[in-house]
């Protein structure tokens, strides 16, 4: 599609803040529209290698506790490491033929035209991917009660939120109606809903799993990680995931590989636990999730593991810099940059990045009320600093992590609760606009400055807690997933294994 050249009222509206005269902008008209032979150009020559999508079958997803998007039986090869193995990916992830709408009415059609390079890999390695799971609208929801059509509800208890924005992920692992799921992770978004649903969930290293082909929120705070029903399972699905693809700059140019099954094996004991005081007592803390934490400590200590206390002050002030990095770097990306934005050398995708503008200008006011958030208060930080907050808070993330990192000189773990409280009622439709917000993001204290550090960290369920999961965060140096699934295999082993739901189907929330 050619690009129009500007009539005279726009060209002034392109103009209006350099000073051009009337005359002057005349003048210009036609030097503009000469510039936009390139662009006519470079489409025409990304037509010709642009890939067409596969023709894969697949349903629309019907589901008890609404946590399917669509469903499939996708595979390529019969052997592998996860060879026969099912597998949920989040709706924010591409699977070229099948239907994504990243939870909302927005990208609501597209179909991508590219396997996600994570898909690729798990197909490569035998996987079997059943369907899509319902993720929170753009993923921007701790919560489960933002995604299109329905909310998802807890296999635990269905009047409850899975949490997010992995809901439906978690939800298949948690019922066992999927061997594996994959979940994205920008604010805690693969290890609230394991916390809240009882699974496992890692969010690897910074850059250790590609995220190419998933829908970007902010580029420096983008993961992907593994949700599972076992430490085992987790380990296993980051070795088939991890390691650089050469499309995607968050990562380094060379990873060293790491067996992180065969580090399982290797007994944990003599690991150093530092226990960070300040990830408990939070203002909305459950003391019984406390609790069970420190009770799930306990059995770390037990199975030989040395724990003391550890203060890091700068975890109190970790989220204002996650919250800067998180609502303007989205609003300027994810929303106005139509989720990739511009100057950075990866692989983007222009037919997502064409749908979504589109249904964006289109459907913007079916956008979830956290979107609409991050959105107006992004841009008015942007507006009336420029960027220079989002810069101050990027420049502070290196003394964040260096807290963080003096901790872990001294211990090989840090622990703390992956969440204050357990899965809350999900919400009224017509709940006011307070408790809305405080459902879908109050609980992500601990787990959202691990997304701006980078570090590794993993929840694993705890005891119960009046009948609901609970999550134990484990979080280690950069590039050391292996020693914090040891940790987090440990205490699986020392307790025996994770319960799952009595329940695990329910009526549609």
């Amino acid at each position: 599609m050619a690009v129009p050249p500007p009539d005279p009222a726009r060209l002034a509206e392109l103009g209006s803040d350099l000073g051009l005269t009337s005359a002057e902008l005349a003048e210009f008209a036609p030097a503009v529209t000469a510039t936009f032979a390139s662009s006519d150009a470079v489409e025409v020559l990304y037509r010709r290698t642009a890939p067409t999508a596969p023709v894969r079958d697949w349903q629309a997803g019907e589901h008890p506790l609404n946590a399917w998007h669509v469903t499939t039986d996708i595979r390529e090869v019969s052997d592998g490491p996860l060879a026969g193995r099912t597998v949920a990916i989040k709706d924010n992830v591409a699977v070229a033929g099948v239907p994504m709408t990243n939870g909302s009415a927005t990208v609501e059609g597209f179909v991508p035209t590219r396997d996600a390079t994570a898909v690729q890999r798990l197909l490569g390695a035998g996987a079997v991917i059943a369907g899509k799971a319902v993720c929170e609208d753009l993923c921007f929801s701790g919560g489960s009660f933002t995604s299109k059509p329905a909310p998802v509800a807890n296999p635990w208890d269905p009047t409850r939120n899975a949490g997010g924005s992995s809901s439906g992920s978690a939800v298949l692992v948690a019922t066992g109606e999927v061997d594996l799921a994959l979940g994205g992770d920008q604010g805690g978004s693969v290890r609230i809903p394991s916390s809240f649903c009882g699974t496992v969930g890692h969010k690897p290293t910074f850059g250790l799993v590609p995220y190419t082909g998933a829908f970007p929120i902010e580029t420096t705070i983008d993961h992907l990680g593994p949700i599972t029903r076992t430490v085992a399972d987790a380990a296993l699905m980051l070795d088939v995931l991890a390691g650089p693809d050469g499309h995607d700059p968050r990562q380094p140019t060379v990873i060293d590989p790491v067996d992180h099954s065969a580090a399982l094996a290797e007994s944990a004991a003599g690991l150093r636990i530092g226990v960070v005081t300040e990830g408990f007592g939070h203002p909305n803390s459950d003391p019984a999730v406390d609790a069970a934490v420190r009770a799930a400590v306990e059995v770390l200590r037990e199975a030989g593991l040395p724990v003391s206390e550890v203060s890091i002050p700068w975890h109190l002030d970790a989220m204002h810099v996650w919250n800067v990095i998180a609502t303007e770097g989205a609003a300027y990306q994810m929303v106005d940059g139509n989720a990739y934005g511009m100057n950075w050398h990866g692989l983007y995708d222009p037919e997502l990045i064409a749908h979504y503008r589109r249904g964006r200008a289109e459907r913007g006011a079916e956008l979830s009320k956290t979107v609409k958030l991050v959105a107006m208060s992004g841009r008015h930080t942007f507006a009336v600093g420029g960027g220079s907050y989002y810069a101050m808070a990027q420049n502070l993330v290196p003394e964040v992590r260096a807290a963080y990192d003096a901790a872990l000189a001294d211990h090989d773990v840090l622990v703390m609760p992956t969440l204050p409280y357990t899965a809350r009622k999900l919400p009224a439709a017509d709940v006011d606009l307070g408790t809305y917000l405080d459902t879908a993001l109050s609980m992500i204290a601990n787990t959202a400055p691990f997304d701006v550090t980078g570090h590794p960290a993993c929840s694993v369920p705890t005891e119960l807690v009046d009948g609901l999961p609970a999550g134990l965060m484990i979080v280690g140096r950069h590039f050391d997933d292996a020693t914090v699934l040891r940790v987090a295999h440990t205490y699986e082993q020392a307790r025996g294994g994770f319960p799952a739901p009595r329940q695990t189907t329910g009526a549609s929330a």
